[in-house]
């Protein structure tokens, strides 16, 4: 048997890993595209989800597209404000940008796996609407945004006069 290629797992040899919170939150997951972050934009991901459980708040993005196919199990998919319930087979396209949010829960009695895919943005912008938080990637920052005015907060002489002030000297 030959060697397969740097860029190729079986994921049977991937890690598994595993965060949960709570009764209803978390899940486990296996990355099966270690060489995506380094050599492209697409990643996958294998999660298992648990029962009683979702993975994730109710959330949609800016600048991710996310695709999540149904390997076993049964869910439920919230999307906007549709429910539909999920099994092997079905393959969900939650496009960015569109303001709809998305989340997938398991209900049930055994394991619901599937595969999600889409890139890793390192300027993604994520909306959650039930808790009305806000994620900024390349902020590394999840919180809540207050609304102000475009210039509240500045001084009313901006700091570069004060800088051009200090170069002359």
């Amino acid at each position: 048997m030959t060697e397969p290629a740097p860029t190729t797992v079986n994921v049977d040899d991937v890690p598994e890993e595993e965060y949960l919170e709570g009764e209803h939150w978390g899940h486990a997951y296996k990355v099966l595209t270690p060489s995506i972050p380094r050599a492209g934009h697409l990643g996958v991901n294998m999660t298992r989800l648990p029962p009683g459980r979702t993975a994730c708040p109710f959330h949609y993005h800016q600048k991710e597209d996310e695709v999540f196919f149904i390997l076993s199990g049964r869910g439920w998919l919230r999307y906007g404000e549709q429910l539909s319930e999920l099994r092997p087979g079905d393959c969900v396209s939650c496009p960015a940008g569109t303001g709809k949010a998305h989340q997938i829960a398991n209900p049930f009695d055994e394991d619901l796996v599937y595969l999600a895919i889409g890139p890793n943005d390192d300027h993604e912008v994520c909306v959650y609407p039930d808790s009305n938080k806000v994620m900024v990637r390349s902020l590394k920052r999840v919180g809540y945004f207050e609304k102000v005015s475009y210039m509240d907060g500045e001084p009313d002489q901006p700091k570069i006069f004060e800088l051009i002030e200090e170069q002359k000297r």
